[in-house]
């Protein structure tokens, strides 16, 4: 299928402040992952602490907290992993869903969907 990325924003929960990040979007990931350094800029701090199976069937421990992530004219708050150094920056399906997008197989570019309160 090939690999889509794009640029979206990232803001802190008060929404004072933001970042845009280049993200490989993966429909298969559940959540977002972004870099640290830039959530910890943003003023965010983790929650909680999870374990996560990684591509290969490893399994790695990452903090995890909450952002508001901005693509096109939508925006959502959704679950973000503080990436580590060696971690790809990913928009994941819970942020996908949020958002209200999907992946055009074709064209490989983020098209609407419609929201569904079901």
């Amino acid at each position: 299928m090939g690999f889509t990325r794009v640029r979206i924003r990232v803001y802190s929960l008060n929404l004072t402040k933001w970042e845009e990040v280049e993200v490989l979007v993966d429909s298969g990931a559940l959540f977002t992952s972004i870099p640290r350094h830039i959530l910890e800029g943003l003023g965010l701090k983790p929650v909680t602490r999870q374990r996560l199976r990684v591509y290969g069937g490893g399994v790695v421990e990452r903090d995890i907290g909450g952002a508001a992530v901005e693509y096109g004219e939508r925006r959502a708050i959704v679950p973000i992993i503080f990436g580590e150094p060696e971690d790809i920056p990913v928009l994941g399906a819970t942020a996908l869903e949020s958002l209200g997008y999907q992946i055009d197989p074709i064209s490989k570019k983020l098209k609407p969907i419609e929201l569904l309160m079901i």
